[in-house]
């Protein structure tokens, strides 16, 4: 288990989490029961959730909405992240960041080698930051989202985490914009 330092203060991130599908309604989204209870659970504030259609220019609209949005630390997708034609997630994603977490992809992959093997390679599960927010597309199932949570975001979004961790540099996302 990575090490938690006990004397520092819990910070709790303000999260949005938007489902692509083309089938399915909040009433019927699974993926985004799982991600939305761990964010409560973990002591998050869930800031906002929708389902938008599998449709880049909506994607990246809404991303760039919360991006926006003050209220927002951090976006998580579900769904739209496979090999099919109508997976456009992942460019939608790409088309907002202004830096890729190129890391995120990676170790989503080792984690989800431990669980499906060698199906892994289907996935193109992608982190990066735009506007001072952190962005992550994941996989629609279920089960992927609850690896992704955790394994890796649920320890990355406690400040608490060490040796490092995404609360704690979220101050400096946007340093680059602010007036020197």
């Amino acid at each position: 288990m990575p090490p938690i330092d006990e004397t520092r203060d819990f910070i709790p991130v303000r999260i949005a989490l938007l489902t692509v599908s083309d089938t399915r309604d909040l009433t019927q989204d699974r993926s985004g029961d799982v991600l939305a209870e761990r964010i409560e659970a973990a002591g998050h504030t869930l800031a906002d959730r929708m389902v938008v259609r599998d449709e880049r220019d909506q994607i990246a609209g809404q991303l760039r909405e919360w991006i926006a949005d003050p209220g927002i630390d951090v976006v998580l997708s579900t769904g739209g992240t496979g090999l099919t034609g109508r997976d456009v997630t992942v460019e939608a994603h790409r088309d907002v960041y202004e830096k890729e977490i190129d890391a995120f992809g990676t170790v989503f992959t080792i984690v989800s080698m431990q669980k499906i093997g060698t199906s892994a390679v289907q996935s193109r599960a992608t982190g990066g930051v735009a506007g001072g927010t952190y962005l992550f597309a994941l996989p629609g199932s279920p089960g992927a989202c609850k690896d992704a949570w955790d394994e890796i975001l649920c320890h990355q979004f406690d400040y608490r985490h060490r040796p490092c961790n995404f609360v704690e540099i979220m101050p400096r996302l946007d340093e680059h914009q602010r007036r020197k």
